[in-house]
C-alpha cells in the first residue's frame, strides 16, 4: 500500500535485511561520533534606556530618559551540545535567556534588543514598575512578574561531565520594598533553587524548580514560570513573526473585563468562556490582553508556540497537575505589524508570545504551601522542526497524528534524534505502517499511509519504539 517517509533515504519494506539497511543508511555521520556537553562562562551586553533605581529596586521618578541608550553588562554561562546552545544569565532574575537549536541556527527565545521601565507608579507590579528582557525566568511569591525578575541568583555548578551539565540558580525571599503596591505580599522566605541539565545526543532542555517552605506554618503563594517565546527566529533579532500559533491542548479559555476585547463575545462554550480557535494565532490579537485556560491545564502536559513562517516550534512538556495554570499575553500584533526600530523609538510593545505555567490558575489566586514542605516542577523545553501541531508529547518524543482524507499523517520530533525509532500505525488487525525511522533533526520526520476501505469512527493506532523495543508514546486517532 503506498506509503511517505519524509526526509528519509531508502524506503524499507518489512523484511528485516532491509530494515537493518535503513536504520544504518540514516545514521548520520555526526552520530557516529561521541555528543559531549560543554559549559563555558562569556560576557554579555544588553542595552536599556537611561534609567535610576534605589536601593530596593524602586524606580526613581523623573530618571526615564528615552533619549539615551545604556549599556548593561552580565556574566552568562552557556551549555551547549550537538543540537542546542543555551545561555544563562543567573545575575538578572535566574533566567534561560537564550536556546538556540544547533541543526537550524534558529533562536527559540525571545530577547528584547533595549528594555524600556513602563507600568511606572501605576500599582500593577511589585516594584511599581517592570521591564521585559525575554527568555525563560521563575516567578514567585507573587503574581506579575513577581519580585526576583531583577535580582541575582546564586550560581552553582552541580554536575559536570561530557554526559551531561548540570547548574542550579537560586534564591531565598527573605527580602521587601517597601513602597510595594498593597495587593503584593510581603516575604514569605521561600527558598527557590531552578535547576537545568543538558544531556549529550539530547536536543531539548531539562529544568527543575524546587521550592522550599522553611516555616513550620502553611503559606499563601503563588509561582509562575514566565516564557517568552519567538521560535525560529534571527538569533540576532528574536521575535515572535506573522505566523506564530499558541499550541496548547485548551478548547476554552476566560479574560480579565479589562480584555474582553480579545476575541469574539461568543459564550456558548459556557457563561464566561470563549473559544480559543481565533485566539490562538498571534495574528488574531487585535491588542494586548490576558487569557487564561479554562478551566485549568489539567488535562495536558504541554504547551508552546509554533511559527508556520518556517514550522519551527518551542513546546513545554510538564505534569500540569502541578502546574495547572496557564496565562497567555501579547502586546497584539500591532506590535510586529507597527514594529519600529528600537534604537530609534525605544518603547515596551515588542512582538513576542507570553506563556506562564503557575501552581495556581490565575494571577492573584493564591496556592497553599505546606508547613515545611516542599514542591518539585520538572519541564522539558523542546525545540520541534517540521511540525503543523502536537497532539501529544513526553520527555521522548513529541507527535502530531491525525486521520485525513488520505489517509493517516504522522508528523513527530524525537528528542534523541541519533537512535532510529520503529513507527507501527494499525487498524485493528491491519498494518498501515511498521518501519524504521531516523529522526531527522533538521526538518522533522512525516510519515503517512493510505488507508483502505476507511470508514469514519475507526481507530488508527500509533506506536513508537525503539530498535531494541522500548516504548516511547503510544497514542491513537479517530477517522472522520
Amino acid at each position: 500500500m503506498p506509503v511517505e517517509v519524509a526526509s528519509r533515504p531508502l524506503a524499507c519494506f518489512g523484511t528485516a535485511i532491509l530494515s537493518a539497511l535503513c536504520a544504518f543508511q540514516t545514521v548520520r555521520a555526526d552520530s557516529l561520533v561521541p555528543d559531549r556537553v560543554s559549559l563555558t562562562q562569556t560576557a554579555i551586553t544588553w542595552s536599556t534606556v537611561r534609567y535610576a533605581t534605589d536601593a530596593e529596586n524602586g524606580f526613581i521618578s523623573g530618571s526615564l530618559d528615552k533619549n539615551t541608550i545604556i549599556d548593561h553588562t552580565f556574566r552568562a554561562h552557556v551549555l551547549e551540545n550537538r543540537y542546542l546552545k543555551v545561555t544563562l544569565v543567573p545575575e538578572f532574575g535566574g533566567r534561560i535567556l537564550s536556546i538556540i537549536y544547533k541543526p537550524t541556527g534558529h533562536e527559540q527565545l525571545y530577547r528584547t534588543e533595549v528594555g524600556v521601565p513602563y507600568g511606572i507608579k501605576a500599582g500593577n507590579f511589585y516594584y511599581d514598575w517592570l521591564m521585559v528582557y525575554g527568555g525563560i525566568f521563575p516567578t514567585f511569591p507573587g503574581p506579575e512578574h513577581g519580585k526576583t525578575w531583577l535580582n541575582p541568583w546564586a550560581f552553582e555548578v552541580v554536575r559536570e561531565s561530557a554526559d551531561e551539565v548540570t547548574v542550579a540558580m537560586s534564591l531565598k525571599d527573605n527580602f521587601d520594598y517597601s513602597a510595594r503596591p498593597g495587593k503584593f505580599r510581603p516575604s514569605t522566605g521561600i527558598e527557590a533553587t531552578y535547576y537545568v541539565t543538558l544531556r549529550a545526543d539530547r536536543a531539548a532542555l531539562d529544568a527543575r524548580m524546587v521550592l522550599k517552605n522553611p516555616q513550620d506554618k502553611a503559606i499563601s503563594y503563588e509561582y509562575w514560570i514566565c516564557t517568552t517565546l519567538a521560535p525560529g527566529s534571527d538569533p540576532q533579532n528574536p521575535k515572535t513573526t506573522a505566523g506564530a500559533e499558541i499550541i496548547a491542548p485548551i478548547r476554552t479559555y476566560t479574560t480579565p473585563a479589562w480584555s474582553a476585547n480579545l476575541a469574539d463575545r461568543d459564550e456558548s462554550a459556557g457563561v464566561g468562556k470563549r473559544r480559543f480557535e481565533n485566539l490562538r494565532f498571534f495574528k488574531n490579537w487585535p491588542t494586548m490582553g490576558i487569557a487564561y485556560a479554562a478551566p485549568d491545564m489539567q488535562g495536558g502536559n504541554f504547551w508552546g508556540v509554533i511559527n508556520h513562517d518556517n514550522e519551527e516550534g518551542i513546546i513545554r512538556i510538564a505534569d500540569n497537575t502541578r502546574t495547572p495554570g496557564l496565562k497567555m499575553w501579547t502586546w497584539g500584533f500591532h506590535s510586529f505589524t507597527g514594529e519600529t526600530d528600537p534604537r530609534k523609538e525605544p518603547n515596551e510593545w515588542r512582538p513576542y508570545v507570553e506563556l506562564w505555567a503557575g501552581v495556581s490558575d490565575q494571577f492573584f489566586h493564591s496556592a497553599t504551601f505546606p508547613a515545611l514542605g516542599e514542591v518539585t516542577i520538572p519541564e522539558t523545553y523542546s525545540p520541534t522542526v517540521g511540525m503543523s501541531n502536537v497532539t501529544q508529547a513526553n520527555e521522548n518524543i513529541l507527535i502530531n497524528l491525525s486521520a485525513e482524507a488520505s489517509g493517516v499523517v504522522l508528523q513527530f520530533f524525537g528528542i534523541e534524534p541519533a537512535i532510529p525509532l520503529r513507527v507501527t500505525l494499525t487498524r485493528g488487525d491491519m498494518a498501515l505502517f511498521d518501519e524504521i525511522v531516523k529522526a531527522d533533526a533538521k526538518n522533522g520526520n512525516r510519515v503517512s499511509a493510505a488507508i483502505p476501505d476507511r470508514r469514519s469512527g475507526e481507530q488508527v493506532k500509533l506506536t513508537i519504539r525503539t530498535t531494541d523495543g522500548k516504548e516511547l508514546i503510544a497514542a491513537e486517532t479517530t477517522m472522520n
